[in-house]
């Protein structure tokens, strides 16, 4: 058995989404072209790693690197039929920044729709809504807020083209839209100019009190590294010093991130006794040869994660409100299903996502010793699926995802601020908790008709539906 030592400096476990591709046949009697020297290096890296750490390494096709002439279809014909999640990129670290919570970024989230005539099929032309707005950011100082519609770009209609620029793009101009009773009114143009910026997880945080019932509720945007050193830690201070008797968790737009942001999330959460007597939170199945490896070495740090006592925090509650959207994968999963065997977690909007594998980022360097060994593929990074988890009790392979208990629309035509009980999904989670029902003012009914066709928040929004897992520096000793 091959255990190869290299692949564990800096290793992460990430949570991703990305959809393969078919393999191409070269038709018979066309001659094969034979790839470039450099090419084939990639090739070979690529092929290394897939057939050591890969899940289902054993299953891989026999295809030679030789004419293999483009290195991401190559990975992409490497792919197992179950993986749609597996990952390459030539930049690695525009993407690594984007999982620290450094992006290059408008500020906003946006939802797009697609209008359509009326036989209901889509007419092609997009529009965008408004998710949220993190301050400081270019969109917010443009005065943008959650529900505002943008319905022109760059002057043009926004399409399935280029609608991808609206938050991917480093200088736009966007119309805005105003919701009439007529439909949309065309308003005012305004220019966007993307910024590097530090984004804090925590959007909002606060105490609701209804019904003798003092319940917290707290937006949570990406499972980052710097989570205890966050506006997260100040939130659940800021819970126990109030003494909440409810938490309401909004993650319906978390596309995942670290495991120890999340075992520092649900140990700040859970139960007393499941936090002080460290039980399991998730268990890891990696492929039989590292399975094999880390059992037989005693690794257990690699074979799970367990509730974290020392965490500064406990609210140690029996109940959990999680409100969630189809954007609610990786990490955010993890939370809700490492939860459920040890509390209630009432489960509030729509279907999550469904990710219950893992993969790991790797690079050219944490694979070769010498730099000469990848000179012109230094930025290059994979992440081949490596493993899948399971909660306590075993539930895994979620493939489509975890229903609500209370299935509640994201209506955002018009839309409620976030922490408002008109909120349709803040507005059931308290009502639940309280008994009560709240009266909120009646929607009109939509003046167009359109469909969602997708979000966006950042061009890695697939790949940030991820999982990280930090490997102690002690197995980068043969380094």
């Amino acid at each position: 058995m091959k255990i190869n030592r290299k692949l564990l400096k800096w290793v992460v476990i990430s949570v991703l989404l990305f959809t393969g591709c078919e393999k191409k046949e070269v038709p018979v009697g066309e001659e094969k072209v034979q790839a470039s020297a450099q090419v084939q290096k990639i090739n070979g890296f690529i092929k290394d790693v897939m057939t050591d750490v890969y899940l289902w390494y054993d299953k891989l096709p026999d295809i030679d690197i030789k004419y293999e002439t483009n290195s991401k279809d190559y990975f992409q014909k490497l792919l197992y039929s179950e993986d749609k999640w597996s990952y390459i990129t030539d930049d690695i670290t525009a993407f690594e920044q984007s999982l620290q919570g450094v992006e290059k970024t408008f500020g906003y989230s946006l939802v797009f729709g697609s209008f359509v005539n009326s036989s209901g099929a889509p007419t092609g032309n997009y529009f965008g809504i408004v998710e949220y707005v993190y301050p400081n950011t270019p969109a917010s100082k443009a005065g943008f807020t959650r529900g505002d519609l943008i319905i022109k770009l760059d002057g043009g209609n926004i399409t399935a083209d280029n609608y991808r620029n609206l938050f991917s793009g480093t200088s736009v101009s966007v119309t805005k839209g105003t919701l009439t009773s007529n439909g949309i009114a065309t308003g005012a143009t305004l220019t966007l100019v993307a910024e590097e910026l530090n984004l804090d997880p925590v959007l909002m945080y606060k105490i609701i009190e209804r019904e003798g019932h003092k319940i917290g509720y707290l937006v949570y945007l990406q499972f980052i590294p710097s989570y205890n050193s966050s506006s997260l830690n100040l939130a659940f201070q800021y819970f126990r010093e109030n003494q909440i008797s409810d938490l309401v968790l909004d993650l319906r737009y978390n596309p995942g991130g670290y495991t120890t942001a999340a075992q520092y999330l649900t140990s700040s959460i859970a139960p007393l006794n499941t936090v002080n007597d460290k039980s399991t939170l998730v268990s890891y199945q990696w492929n039989d040869k590292y399975q094999a490896y880390w059992i037989s070495n005693n690794r257990q740090d690699q074979l799970g994660v367990k509730f974290d006592p020392n965490v500064p925090v406990k609210l140690g509650l029996g109940k959990l409100y999680v409100l969630t959207g189809n954007g609610t994968a990786s990490a955010s999963e993890l939370t809700i299903c490492g939860l459920e065997p040890y509390m209630d977690v009432v489960i509030v909007g729509d279907t999550t996502y469904g990710k219950y594998t893992a993969s790991i980022t790797i690079k050219p360097e944490d694979w070769y010793q010498n730099a000469s060994d990848y000179t012109g593929f230094k930025n290059w990074g994979m992440q081949p699926i490596i493993m899948r988890y399971a909660n306590s009790q075993g539930i895994t392979n979620f493939k489509n995802g975890f229903a609500p208990d209370f299935l509640v629309r994201d209506e955002l035509l018009p839309a409620y601020p976030l922490g408002e009980l008109t909120e349709p999904l803040l507005k059931k989670a308290v009502e639940n908790i309280t008994g009560t029902t709240i009266s909120a003012p009646k929607r009109a009914e939509r003046p167009i008709e359109y469909i969602i066709v997708d979000r966006g928040f950042s061009k890695f929004d697939r790949q940030r539906r991820n999982l990280f897992i930090e490997m102690p520096r002690d197995l980068q000793k043969n380094r």
